[in-house]
C-alpha cells in the first residue's frame, strides 16, 4: 500500500478494495451551543463528537442522520441541512469512512441520551475549539455550521497510525 500523488488527485492504493463506511454526523444548533457527545467507545474514544452513524442497508444518508440523532439523543430533526461530504482514507483497508455531515436548527423533544454511546453536554460553539475533538472535526465543524460558507466537500488522509497527513478540499 501506498499514497500516490499525481497533481489535485490523491489515491490510496491496496491489494483490497474496501467499500467506503457511509456515515453521518448531525450538529444540532441552538442558541449559539452544539450538542456534542463525549464518546465511550471506539472510534474517537473520549472525545467530544456529534450525534451519528452508521448508514444502514436501504436507508438514505438523510433517514440515517434523522434516525441516529433521535435514536442517540431523544430529538427529532424537523429539517436537516445536508452541509458536507468527507471521505476520509487511509493505508488500513478497515478505515476508509464517506461521512454524510448534517446541520439543525429545529428540532423537538427532549433531551434523553443514550448512554451506551457516550455523556451528551451543550457547548457554546466558541468553546468547542478548546474541548478534545477529533482532527478532522476541527477543520471541518466551523465550515459545515456556518450557513454562509458554501457546501463543504474534502477528501482527508491518514497514515497507517491514523493520523490527519493531508486535506484536499473539494
Amino acid at each position: 500500500m501506498d499514497f500516490n500523488m499525481t497533481d489535485s488527485i490523491t489515491t490510496v492504493r491496496s491489494d483490497k478494495k474496501a467499500m467506503p463506511i457511509l456515515s453521518t454526523l448531525v450538529y444540532c444548533l441552538e442558541n449559539n451551543q452544539v450538542l456534542l457527545m463525549r464518546r465511550k467507545k471506539e472510534p474517537n474514544l473520549g472525545l467530544w463528537v456529534a450525534p451519528g452513524g452508521k448508514v444502514e442497508a436501504g436507508e438514505s444518508p438523510y433517514d440515517c442522520a434523522a434516525r441516529e440523532l433521535q435514536e442517540e439523543t431523544g430529538l427529532k430533526a424537523n429539517k436537516l441541512r445536508f452541509r458536507g461530504l468527507i471521505t476520509e482514507v487511509s493505508p488500513q483497508p478497515d478505515w476508509q469512512w464517506m461521512l454524510f455531515l448534517y446541520v439543525t436548527k429545529d428540532f423537538s423533544g427532549n433531551l434523553i441520551g443514550d448512554h451506551r454511546e457516550g455523556e451528551f453536554s451543550w457547548w457554546p460553539v466558541e468553546e468547542t475549539y478548546n474541548l478534545s475533538i477529533p482532527q478532522s472535526d476541527r477543520i471541518f465543524f466551523p465550515k459545515v455550521i456556518d450557513f454562509s460558507q458554501p457546501f463543504y466537500q474534502a477528501k482527508y488522509l491518514y497514515d497507517a497510525k491514523l493520523d490527519l497527513v493531508k486535506v484536499i478540499e473539494q
